[in-house]
């Protein structure tokens, strides 16, 4: 069984998918986003110069 359309409901058609295609793009961005890890204020290389100096002390205060 053969349908017809109008030049018009063709048009429509595509309108409406082109919006949806959109749309999920849109939401696929979004949703891939990747959320950015929470930073401590402290720069990475400082912690560690911070723990080596305490396992210091603390080896330190082991020896006396």
């Amino acid at each position: 069984m053969k349908e017809q359309y109008s030049i018009n409901e063709i048009l429509s058609a595509i309108n409406e998918l082109q919006n949806s295609k959109k749309e999920e793009k849109i939401d696929t961005v979004i949703i891939s986003k990747s959320i950015p890890k929470k930073k401590s204020d402290i720069p990475t290389n400082t912690l560690k110069l911070i723990e080596e100096a305490e396992k210091t002390i603390r080896s330190k205060l082991r020896s006396e």
